[in-house]
């Protein structure tokens, strides 16, 4: 595998003793050089000496060195500075562009960290590299951690660009449609999207001061008026539901009035396994009287001083029909049924931070990329599988900050096997060496 051989070249993992060139001259490899991840040799800016000279310069890897003239190095002009090609077999000669012949080193990927990769990528195990964990200092710990939840804010804060793009610049939209997204909390995310990129808001702030013209619009958009939306149980019960029916009659009316699109399928909602303050109907109407009392807007969410103040921007709760129900025609137990610390928590962490990074990416505004980061701090970690799973290897998961890290790591990292990317991988593969 060739990126095991980039592996072993970058960290020096080659087995102990003097390098020769097929040639037969000492190889010394003072610098390996930086990792290319653009098109062009391996490389860059390597410092080997070969014999008695010292080159600076680029370095190609490749299993066989027959790859050059494979992979078309021989007529690219790109590879003439290469210093050294490196090969775990030397099979043929190498030429470039301009004719010359660069030493070849025939370098083996050391047999032990071949078996240690191999047991990494076949383990079951998650996470893989568990028993190392303990040994790595605190300061690397931190470092790792630190990189993963910059990758996750810049990727995070990159979908909320995209959304900006898509609306033609329109942040309050871009925000709405991200804010949509995660009051699906996980299952009904995607649809959440959908819903949030179609619902007809310019209908919506023309009845922003009706709460119930409000849920009939945004819960008739969603398609969950329709009977389809309800599961087969409480749709005999919701047939005499008086509340049901007056929205019906409201969408139909808004529906007229703004020409508004077909509503979205119903099928797009899911209910399996969702527990009932989880449910798309009660979430949507916490979104609707959210819009309605106008405290999550972007311009509150940018000034926000602290947590606190963004609970208080999120701290909503539902009209009196729900708090007396899940679903249409059911009754449940009277509660008020407003957003949870837990919840408000899961919507700064998802919402605000990935938001407030954008926004600062935009605007060129470092502070409110520290801000997010700082917020990410100052909010407990989330417990999930992968920060259990993490915790029981020894790693210790103060804030959100970290758990968004190991949300990062999982996905990016461990569900990808990229273990010779990741630091707790090196470390776990360095053994090699020893």
């Amino acid at each position: 595998m060739e990126k095991l051989l980039h592996y072993a070249w970058r960290y020096r993992l080659y087995p102990l003793g003097t390098l020769y060139t097929t040639g037969g001259e000492e190889v010394e490899v003072l610098d390996p050089g930086l990792k290319n991840a653009d098109a062009g040799p391996d490389f860059f800016n390597a410092k080997v000496r070969i014999g008695a000279t010292v080159w600076v310069g680029n370095v190609e890897l490749h299993l066989r060195s027959s790859d050059w003239v494979r992979h078309g190095h021989h007529t690219d002009p790109a590879y003439n500075s290469v210093i050294l090609h490196v090969a775990e077999v030397v099979d043929a000669e190498v030429v470039t562009a301009d004719g010359k012949k660069p030493p070849q080193l025939q370098l083996p990927v050391p047999p032990k960290l071949k078996a240690d990769y191999a047991t990494l990528c076949r383990s079951e195990d998650y996470p893989r590299c568990w028993y190392i964990i303990p040994s790595i200092s605190t300061l690397q710990v931190h470092s790792w951690l630190s990189a993963l939840l910059a990758e996750r804010l810049s990727a995070r804060a990159d979908m909320v660009l995209q959304r900006l793009h898509q609306t033609n610049g329109d942040w309050e939209r871009a925000f709405f449609i991200t804010l949509a997204r995660n009051f699906g909390f996980g299952i009904n995310g995607e649809a959440f999207e959908w819903w949030g990129r179609h619902l007809p808001l310019h209908a919506a702030s023309k009845h922003r001061d009706d709460i119930f013209q409000l849920e009939a619009l945004f819960l008739g958009s969603a398609g969950l008026l329709a009977d389809q939306a309800l599961p087969p149980s409480s749709r005999n019960a919701a047939a005499d539901d008086d509340y049901l029916r007056r929205l019906r009659q409201e969408w139909a009316f808004l529906a007229h009035k703004f020409q508004l699109p077909e509503p979205m399928e119903a099928s797009r909602w899911r209910y399996l396994r969702l527990r009932p303050q989880n449910f798309p109907h009660l979430r949507i109407v916490q979104l609707a009287r959210l819009y309605h009392q106008r405290t999550a807007g972007l311009a509150n969410i940018l000034h926000a001083a602290d947590r606190q103040a963004l609970h208080a921007c999120f701290n909503t709760g539902v009209s009196p029909y729900w708090t007396e129900h899940y679903l249409f025609g059911l009754p449940s137990e009277h509660k008020e049924k407003s957003l949870s610390t837990a919840s408000r928590d899961l919507l700064i962490i998802n919402t605000v931070c990935p938001t407030l990074f954008a926004y600062g990416i935009e605007h060129h505004d470092e502070a409110l990329k520290e801000r997010a980061v700082a917020l990410l701090e100052s909010l407990k970690a989330e417990r999930n599988f992968i920060t259990r799973q993490w915790q029981q290897c020894g790693l210790v998961v103060e804030n959100a900050a970290d758990s968004q890290a190991l949300i990062q790591l999982k996905r990016e990292y461990c569900d990808r096997l990229d273990c010779l990317r990741c630091r707790f991988g090196y470390e776990y593969l360095k053994k090699t060496k020893d």
